[in-house]
């Protein structure tokens, strides 16, 4: 049995809950539409830092942020759209604002529909009147994340999008990791570096650049919890970042339709025309054994 319930808080909470295999996902509408619980079998899947969670002054780190308009950030946070010169923070925009829950259905699945529109605040930074919508489902060890994006402008609307979801692990040693590309580009330094399926845990910070994904499938196998996590986008996603810091509990695999600074250099820009939407899915599956 499927069920969505919205709970008495001060500010709205969603669960969404599959009964028979115990999964569910929780979804905080005001704070940027982030779900930020995922359990499969009772088990959480996502890890989430409760005390930056309730300072509204410091950014998420938990969860599975929304990123939008931009994945990353851009040099001085600057970008140009004609002869005109903006400013968007780090992941731009969707993460820090209110969503508004649109609908949601226990028939299939349990789901929940969440937009954000573009207003006065959003068109300073973004001069685009857009509006974008996340459908989240669950059902047994699938949480399917399908989003549309429509231009309301009248003229093309330039834009990237992707998800920086933090997962669980105690003991990130004993990941192992299936990415379709043979290296990735450091941040730190800009180096390219071959990959094998592993990263080396001793260093501070890992955040790598996988922008020659050949394949849309990516998969973590976490021996430490006997389980398996399969990642599945549409092909809009041609980029994928590993993140994650040391003596923190999470991982970070983040699926964007483009690398960084994209709105600048139009690497994988995506472009929807006027009055047109553009649609985009991400499914993540657990699997333990």
């Amino acid at each position: 049995m499927f069920t969505v319930t919205k709970q008495p808080q001060t500010e709205p909470i969603y669960v969404l809950n599959d009964t028979d295999s115990h999964s569910s996902l929780t979804v905080f509408p005001d704070r940027g539409g982030i779900a930020t619980s995922w359990q499969v079998g009772d088990r959480e899947l996502m890890y989430l830092d409760a005390d930056r969670f309730t300072d509204p002054t410091l950014s998420v780190r938990g969860g599975i942020p929304i990123l939008f308009p931009i994945c990353g950030n851009l040099p001085d946070n600057a970008y140009s759209i004609g002869d005109k010169q903006y400013s968007l923070k780090q992941h731009g925009f969707a993460r820090e604002l209110p969503w508004q829950v649109t609908s949601q259905s226990t028939a299939t699945d349990a789901s929940l529909t969440v937009v954000l529109e573009s207003n006065g605040d959003t068109r300073q930074v973004y001069p685009f009147d857009f509006s974008v919508s996340f459908t989240y489902r669950i059902r047994g060890g699938d949480l399917v994340i399908d989003q549309t994006y429509t231009n309301k402008s009248d003229t093309p609307m330039p834009f990237s999008t992707g998800l920086h979801p933090y997962f669980l692990a105690t003991d990130k040693v004993r990941l192992t990791f299936e990415i379709p590309a043979d290296s990735y580009q450091e941040k730190q330094t800009g180096e390219i570096h071959p990959f094998a399926g592993k990263f080396d845990f001793t260093q501070a910070e890992i955040d790598a650049a996988f922008t020659n994904v050949k394949a849309n499938v990516a998969t973590v196998n976490d021996a430490g919890q006997n389980m398996k996590l399969t990642m599945t986008t549409s092909p809009n996603y041609r980029t994928v970042v590993f993140w994650t810091v040391e003596g923190k509990d999470f991982y970070c695999l983040e699926p964007w339709t483009a690398p960084r600074n994209s709105l600048n250099t139009g690497i994988d820009l995506l472009h929807v025309a006027p009055g047109e939407t553009l649609n985009c899915n991400v499914t993540f599956n657990a699997k333990f054994a």
